[in-house]
């Protein structure tokens, strides 16, 4: 009996573990959503679909690609697509205040897509996603730095901020993360 105690324990933490090596390493951790008490498991939420992911700030002249990003992802949302703004202000463009933030994506531009908390995105002090995608691609040169990664967890695309949403070649990106496998 007592051995039953022991081994029941010993089992969850060895599934625990073999469920946290099948997620993508670029999706292992979570991140605080914007202005809620929800915190994001990363891989809970995202293993094995397609990824748009983009580091944002309200005060960059860029913001206006929040409204394309969320045409961007009520178009493929349908097929699998989760886009993802992870705001900075590692560029300096980023309110201080988490509640101005959250009115500049969700009352300015309508965004419905996941926003977290404000999240360092470039050197060591970055978050564990950002750093997966810098080891993958390269880190953000500014804001509105995207990401298109398949449903494996890998990058296959990046794109400056100078390339909008609707861009062909970054929509051919995102096709090809929608078809890949998991």
């Amino acid at each position: 009996m007592l051995m039953r105690w022991i081994a029941v324990p010993a089992l969850l933490m060895a599934m625990t573990g073999l469920a946290q090596a099948e997620c993508p390493e670029l999706l292992q951790g979570s991140l605080q959503k914007l202005r809620a008490k929800e915190s994001i498991d990363l891989c809970q939420r995202f293993k094995g679909k397609p990824l748009v992911v983009v580091n944002t700030a309200s005060h960059c002249g860029f913001a206006p690609q929040f409204k394309s990003l969320e045409a961007l992802n009520q178009r493929f949302k349908g097929e699998g697509l989760e886009v993802i703004g992870v705001p900075s202000n590692d560029f300096k463009q980023e309110s201080k205040d988490a509640a101005e933030t959250a009115k500049v994506c969700y009352v300015n531009y309508g965004v419905t897509f996941t926003m977290t908390e404000p999240q360092a995105v470039r050197g060591d002090d970055a978050t564990h996603l950002f750093k997966i995608l810098a080891a993958q691609s390269s880190a953000p040169k500014w804001n509105f730095y995207k990401y298109v990664v398949d449903r494996k967890g890998q990058v296959i695309a990046n794109f400056s901020s100078l390339t909008k949403p609707d861009d062909p070649e970054f929509i051919a990106a995102v096709q090809q993360a929608l078809a890949s496998q998991p």
